[in-house]
């Protein structure tokens, strides 16, 4: 009974041809130039812009982490990664329009744009081989990873390697045929699908015996675990499940220093990697902007509930599971609770979140490493065709060495991302401030991301500090180091800064030495509503977040009540909107 039936395999093969004819129907259009391959022509609406963001986060690791979270801190254990929602804002409100403005093909194009000399020149092609290939071949890893886990366990016919280097090659086959045009449009099928399975899990996860027969989720675990803020300190050693409250200094590194410090794939600070491929190749500001507050929303408010849901009737179905396993246990409740057909459509929806974030990562990581690295230093004289053509190749060579790593070299998704978390704390102060300040340089940015690997390096190797307490002392001597090197450093050229201000009309306060140049130039103004539109947004996010779980565990007043405040903080946000005429943008 454990094999999937044909009616299962129906469903993913199904799910399968449909990615596949997609992909060659947008073959066409992608190999025009690398505008249209990497940025789709620039002419993406900001539903199918934000919608590929919403789905290339949720990876096939993503339900999983968040039921491990669940299970291990209670619904208060996703502050982990609820505390992003400040940066993301940000990203909405301060940056959105400053990417699409910029006219760039990658957010590392930005860097010869904001610098000059020949530290500029090193730190882009430094970072587009690092990122681009090797950063980018860990993310990919870790997904990969847990599409292994998720085929070993609901497919167990099938081997998990072959499977996964299969659906890597299709994977790569689509996107390097159609570009982002294609792995746009795949991307808002596969977000529905992953969606709609996630849902139809849920639904049948509370329904299951094992919970009809406790008196449901709220009588069955304690009352703790559906606090929807962290109560630190509390003693959980009698807890059937084994779950712990969220640890104070979790928390806080998240709360209070990651959100605005830390480089992290999706969530980087003024946006960044393919959050701001998919800003670039928006219609427009205002589409760019509406993109990226659709993302934020759909990520924080529309995803989580199923995966939490089912991350607690995990508990109650396998409480004796390991710590060490208990984000496994979203695959097991899958396993227990899908009837035939089901099965298959679920693993169609794992599918499709996998391969949204894989096809995203490879089309991404190879601008960097074209646009970025190729055509930058190597070949600066290719034709259009040249340059789509190469761009192929390269994403079937990030696809293979991807593959090398997720073998050979990982061992855990969790310790990836810590290190990844690690080595990118302090980056963030330069990533925002770079917009904003003038007297930051290359070097300042060079800095920002060697110190964190240093002093990463001396915390494993001389002291028994840990994650995330390192986190504090990462970030705090980075930004000083940055500072230091900053002011012993000269200043980018006047020419660079002035072509830069030119470009974005950034405006602020510490732009004024270089905007008192150029009287002509119509700067941005009203920084203090975008800080309260930005206010609203965290406000919206949250009372959205917590209302729609205030009412999905019955509680309809304060569920209603929340709800009711976010609508109003949206439609405050988009009154202020409508007031500086972006509603006038095509």
């Amino acid at each position: 009974m454990d094999q999937l039936n044909i009616l299962d395999y129906s469903f993913i093969l199904g799910y399968l041809l449909l990615t596949l004819v997609i992909g060659l129907w947008f073959s066409s259009r992608a190999s025009e130039n690398v505008d249209e391959f990497f940025l789709s022509g620039r002419k993406l609406p900001w539903w199918i812009a934000g919608t590929g963001m919403v789905a290339t986060t949720f990876a096939a690791d993503t339900p999983l982490a968040v039921a491990g979270f669940v299970a291990k801190n209670g619904i208060a254990g996703n502050w982990v990664w609820w505390t992003f929602v400040s940066g993301g804002m940000l990203t909405v409100f301060f940056f959105a329009r400053l990417w699409r403005r910029a006219e760039i093909l990658t957010d590392l194009e930005f860097i010869e744009l904001r610098y000059s000399g020949t530290a500029a020149r090193f730190l882009r092609g430094f970072k587009a081989v690092y990122f681009g290939l090797f950063i980018n071949a860990v993310i990919i890893g870790w997904v990969n990873l847990a599409m292994f886990k998720i085929i070993k366990i609901m497919v167990p016919e099938l081997n998990p390697e072959w499977t996964i280097v299969a659906l890597v090659l299709l994977t790569t086959f689509y996107s390097g045929l159609s570009g982002l045009w294609g792995v746009s449009i795949t991307d808002a099928v596969q977000f529905v699908i992953a969606m709609a399975g996630c849902i139809i899990l849920a639904v049948l996860a509370v329904q299951s015996p094992a919970v009809v027969s406790a008196g449901g989720l709220t009588k069955a675990l304690p009352a703790w675990m559906f606090d929807f803020f962290p109560s630190f300190g509390r003693d959980s050693s009698t807890s059937p499940t084994g779950a712990a409250a969220l640890p104070f200094a979790s928390f806080a590194a998240m709360a209070f220093v990651q959100w605005w410090s830390s480089w992290y794939p999706g969530a980087e600070p003024g946006g960044g990697g393919y959050i701001a491929q998919r800003m670039m190749s928006a219609k427009n500001e205002k589409h760019s902007l509406l993109a990226t507050l659709w993302f934020t929303v759909a990520h924080y408010c529309l995803r989580p509930w199923p995966w939490i849901i089912v991350g607690l009737v995990s508990l109650v179905m396998f409480p004796n599971l390991p710590m060490n396993q208990k984000e496994d246990g979203f695959v097991y409740v899958m396993k227990a609770v899908l009837p035939p057909g089901l099965k298959g459509l679920l693993i169609a929806a794992f599918l499709a979140a996998y391969m949204s974030t894989l096809s995203t990562h490879l089309n991404w990581g190879t601008s960097y490493l074209i646009n970025d690295f190729y055509k930058r230093f190597l070949k600066t004289d290719g034709n259009a065709k040249h340059y789509v053509t190469i761009s192929k190749i390269t994403t079937f060579l990030t696809a293979a060495f991807a593959l090398y790593i997720t073998f050979f070299v990982l061992e855990t998704i969790t310790g990836a991302w810590e290190f990844i978390i690690q080595c990118g704390a302090g980056t963030g102060f330069v990533l925002i401030l770079r917009w904003f300040w003038w007297r930051l340089n290359a070097w300042s940015e060079i800095t920002s991301m060697v110190a964190p690997f240093i002093v990463f390096t001396w915390i494993k190797l001389f002291t028994a500090i840990t994650f995330p307490f390192s986190i504090f002392i990462i970030v705090g001597v980075t930004i000083a180091a940055t500072l230091t090197v900053t002011f012993l450093t000269p200043p980018t050229e006047t020419a660079q800064l002035e072509t830069f201000y030119r470009k974005t009309r950034v405006g602020g306060v510490l732009w004024k030495k270089v905007a008192k140049n150029l009287p002509d130039v119509e700067s941005d103004t009203g920084f203090t509503m975008l800080f309260v539109d930005w206010a609203l947004g965290i406000i919206m996010i949250y009372a959205i977040l917590f209302g729609t779980g205030r009412v999905i565990f019955g509680d309809l007043f304060q569920g209603f009540f929340f709800l009711g405040a976010g609508c109003i903080a949206g439609a405050l946000i988009f009154a202020d909107l409508n007031r500086r005429g972006w509603n006038n943008l095509n």
